[in-house]
């Protein structure tokens, strides 16, 4: 089995399935993101609905 040794540079192919996995990552990222800033929006909303009842 052949180690090419640690100073040559990545292949291509190996570079795209690293921007690959980097892609899928920041998306999952993103996606957890969005999920807890719909909670956060939502719980806004009902404090904000609360308080304007309250006020009547």
């Amino acid at each position: 089995m052949f180690f090419p040794p640690f100073c040559m540079p990545p292949s291509t192919e190996s570079r795209r399935q690293y921007q690959r996995y980097k892609l899928e990552m920041m998306k999952a990222f993103r996606d957890s993101l969005e999920t807890r800033l719909a909670a956060v929006n939502a719980a806004i909303s009902t404090v904000e609905q609360q308080i304007s009842q309250e006020g009547e």
